[in-house]
């Protein structure tokens, strides 16, 4: 029987199969054109790397609810090809058919029936080795850039806004937002207990909020008007910044405790492997008592990563651990992966702390709900 962690883990990179449910709920009168738009969808599809299969659904109850189920061998091609520009074009088209929609993604933990005895030997091996242990928790991110030289008055915009109420509904909650600046990027982490897609809807209803968004407007790299829905879509898809890996620390969470972001920019079509490395570091981490790391979250999308840490203590104390590399060769291997890196990389604790303070976000603000009376 395999042994099953008490630890907090999620991750993208356990090499399972995957399995993707999107459900729609479409517009009256919109069959025909929503069919037509999922075939070209599913043509496009089909010769996307790491694909297996797809299905298209239709309610026996509510012919205006549909269900696409999509089968990859493992989740980091289709976070791939759902984070490329390639992706936002081909179901641009859906979205004039949609009135509403959920995407939900699972690991294949078990299967049975005649399709496990047909599929080939590397597919029937592929499924996720144990249950992973959950907080309750979705963690997800977005990033966009502003215009060089208005950091200064974007951060202040940032930082003065009014925290929307942490009630969603009766299943769903904000749990923290945390705020970070690198440069010119701007990184907005949030953490939420239920469903995400009503947090994110809930949050920019909010007037303060609103308010906000408007006000960073003109400062943007990329324009967005958030009177129009199709610009508003088009802007957050791209800026989504997903978690493809979270662990944490067996045990209580120390109490002096301080969040970080720190920021890798990976060289071109090396953001996969960067975060995948890191993810591992960290769960080996995780296992020794004197890693100061409580939690550790990776964000990750095209070339950019971005690596969330619950630290006790200074966060160079331990600038290896805190930078989520382990010796001479993972420093190499880190060095390799990143943009502006060499060969060598960092070798002694001087230059790590050197990569670690080039690669420490800029905190703008970090706030927590108020726990539920």
């Amino acid at each position: 029987m395999t042994t099953v962690s008490e630890r907090i883990s999620q991750s993208a990179f356990d090499g399972s199969r995957l399995r993707v449910v999107l459900l729609l709920d479409l517009h009256d009168g919109a069959q025909k054109q929503f069919l037509e738009a999922y075939e070209h969808m599913r043509n496009q599809v089909a010769s996307v790397p790491g694909h297996i299969s797809d299905q298209l659904c239709q309610s026996i109850e509510n012919p205006s609810q549909w269900l696409i189920t999509s089968e990859w061998d493992s989740a980091p091609p289709f976070l791939a090809w759902v984070n490329s520009e390639e992706h936002v074009e081909t179901v641009q088209p859906l979205h004039s058919c949609v009135r509403d929609t959920r995407s939900l993604r699972f690991s294949v933990l078990r299967e049975t029936g005649q399709t496990m005895g047909l599929a080939p030997e590397p597919l029937r091996s592929r499924l996720q080795a144990a249950p992973r242990v959950g907080d309750g928790v979705v963690r997800h991110a977005l990033t966009f850039t502003v215009k060089p030289g208005s950091e200064r008055d974007v951060a202040k915009i940032l930082s003065g806004y009014t925290s929307p109420a942490a009630r969603v509904d009766d299943g769903t909650r904000l749990r923290r937002t945390s705020l970070f600046m690198h440069g010119n990027r701007v990184v907005r982490a949030i953490e939420v207990q239920g469903d995400l897609l009503a947090a994110l809807r809930h949050v920019a209803r909010q007037p303060e909020v609103r308010a906000v968004e408007e006000a960073i407007n003109p400062y943007l790299e990329q324009d967005r008007d958030l009177n129009d829905p199709n610009s508003a879509r088009l802007f957050f898809t791209r800026a989504a910044l997903p978690a493809v890996h979270h662990v944490a620390a067996d045990g209580p969470a120390p109490t002096d405790v301080k969040r970080h972001a720190l920021f890798y920019q990976a060289k071109d079509g090396c953001g996969m492997a960067l975060a995948k490395l890191l993810a591992k570091q960290d769960e080996a981490a995780a296992d020794s008592s004197e890693n100061p790391i409580a939690s550790s979250t990776v964000f990750q999308r095209d070339d950019i990563v971005v690596r969330l840490v619950d630290v006790s203590g200074p966060l160079d104390a331990h600038p290896a651990l805190a930078l989520g590399i382990q010796g001479a060769r993972k420093s190499a291997m880190l060095a390799r992966l990143l943009a502006d890196g060499d060969d060598r990389g960092p070798g002694n604790d001087k230059e790590i702390k050197r990569l670690l303070a080039r690669s420490d976000m800029q905190l703008i603000t970090d706030r927590s709900a108020p726990p539920e009376s």
